[in-house]
């Protein structure tokens, strides 16, 4: 993992939205990295060594089954972190692996630490609490949504999703990672891709999707969409 340049400016929403003197507090304890395609940040059931704060690109939660099936149950971008079980306790470990889809930038702190400042800051212990209460809606809203809508109307929510952590209307996503975040076939992920260009919602080349008709592609999408991002925003945190 390479590093960054440590002065680059913080872009991530969740450290952002700390009073300025308490992210200075945590400053010295960030560590700013570069995040890689398919980097493997947290393995299920195992102690979690750093919680990571995008500044851009893209973290999926990933479970899996006994049989190999792979689902995204959640997404982190620079809206928030990853490893925020920690919070919890230091004995926490997600049930979930947590890899790079769309590479970035991220300040990163070790767990531990986390925790420890976590203790001893109102300002950032309420700020999690409520980030926390949005990342479960998330997790339990996907789902929900992963068990009784098609591949399209969860393709589309991805998308939007994605674009909306991305904040632009371009962004790398391979057929090959939304397959796998939507646990499905590549060659479904072919045909619905088709079936939205077709319709002028995105184009899709070369890897890369670049969003056509942002009002089409909600209307296209299930309403799990919305549900989480009412939900994040209620929290007081941006999806």
């Amino acid at each position: 993992m390479a590093k960054v340049a440590a002065h680059a400016p913080v872009k991530n929403h969740l450290l952002a939205a700390l009073p300025s003197k308490e992210y200075r507090r945590l400053l010295p304890h960030l560590e700013s990295v570069s995040l890689s395609l398919k980097q493997v940040l947290h393995e299920p059931y195992k102690p979690i060594q750093y919680v990571y704060f995008p500044e851009s690109g893209l973290v999926t939660k990933i479970v899996s089954t006994e049989e190999g099936a792979n689902v995204e149950v959640g997404m982190t971008g620079k809206e928030g972190m990853t490893g925020i079980c920690c919070f919890l306790g230091s004995g926490c470990a997600a049930p979930f692996k947590a890899i790079v889809q769309i590479p970035g930038v991220a300040k990163r702190m070790k767990a531990a630490v986390f925790r420890a400042q976590a203790r001893r800051n109102d300002a950032w212990t309420d700020l999690l609490h409520s980030y926390m209460h949005g990342v479960l809606s998330m997790v339990s809203q996907s789902a929900a949504c992963n068990l009784v809508h098609n591949v399209e109307k969860r393709c589309c929510r991805c998308l939007l999703m994605t674009q909306d952590r991305m904040e632009s209307d371009k962004f790398p996503l391979t057929q090959e990672a939304l397959a796998l975040m939507l646990g499905v076939r590549r060659q479904s992920i072919t045909v619905v891709a088709s079936g939205l260009s077709d319709q002028g919602l995105i184009r899709y080349r070369w890897g890369k999707v670049t969003i056509l008709n942002r009002q089409g592609l909600e209307a296209a999408a299930c309403g799990c969409y919305q549900l989480i991002r009412q939900h994040f925003h209620h929290c007081g945190t941006s999806s």
